[in-house]
């Protein structure tokens, strides 16, 4: 059986970005470029036009950035998966994208491989962030000042296991690394996963990291 392609709306100011990444998904049968956007405002126009599943992001455009871009597009239920387009010179945008509702980031200079298997993973609904951005960005802006998470956001009725399983989300560790630090199955670490997400109302994982740092459970 055959299984239809993740749709995909291409949103960057520079024409050659998009294009670049138009051609490299062609020759991708599980792949399909729906539209094409050059500013957060028409972004959001395409993303409720073309309902894709994944749209590729850039930060910096005029109008509307990135940011509120993301966060309109991504409110709502059945909304598209966002993955942000960055730069290191962009790195203080990635803090506020991923409050925005944001599953991860592509840095402009990955690997093609790398931009088509990220497209793939948080369409299959998890989250991701590039090598080298996740650890330096989320500890950069996780240690500036932030508004006080509302109390449905906090912590209340998180049990301990719960609180382990989340700190090591925040490091950044997979399921199955999680189930090796703490002498469990992968399948129970996943279950304290999906615990946490109904538990903390997250999206998904990148908000997991969010909230360990929020909380003080990451130095």
């Amino acid at each position: 059986m055959s299984t239809a392609p993740i749709r995909v709306l291409l949103v960057d100011d520079q024409p050659l970005v998009r294009a670049g990444l138009r051609v490299l998904m062609a020759d991708t049968p599980d792949l399909e470029v729906v539209g094409e956007a050059g500013t957060g405002t028409e972004a959001v126009a395409m993303a409720r036009k073309l309902a894709p599943d994944v749209v590729v992001m850039d930060v910096r455009m005029p109008g509307m950035d990135g940011i509120e871009a993301t966060r309109i597009v991504t409110a709502g239920p059945g909304a598209p998966r966002v993955l942000v387009l960055t730069t290191f010179d962009d790195d203080e945008y990635v803090y506020g994208a991923l409050r925005s509702g944001a599953s991860g980031f592509l840095v402009k200079d990955m690997a093609l491989d790398d931009i088509l298997s990220a497209i793939r993973v948080v369409a299959a609904g998890d989250a991701l962030i590039a090598p080298g951005v996740t650890r330096r960005l989320i500890e950069e802006f996780a240690a500036r000042p932030e508004p006080t998470p509302p109390p449905s956001r906090g912590l209340d009725g998180v049990t301990e296991r719960e609180r382990e399983v989340l700190t090591l989300v925040g490091r950044g560790l997979s399921n199955g690394e999680i189930a090796e630090r703490l002498h469990i199955s992968a399948a129970t670490a996943k279950a304290h996963v999906a615990r946490l997400f109904s538990k903390l109302d997250a999206r998904d994982r990148v908000q997991l990291v969010i909230l360990a740092y929020e909380a003080g459970l990451v130095p």
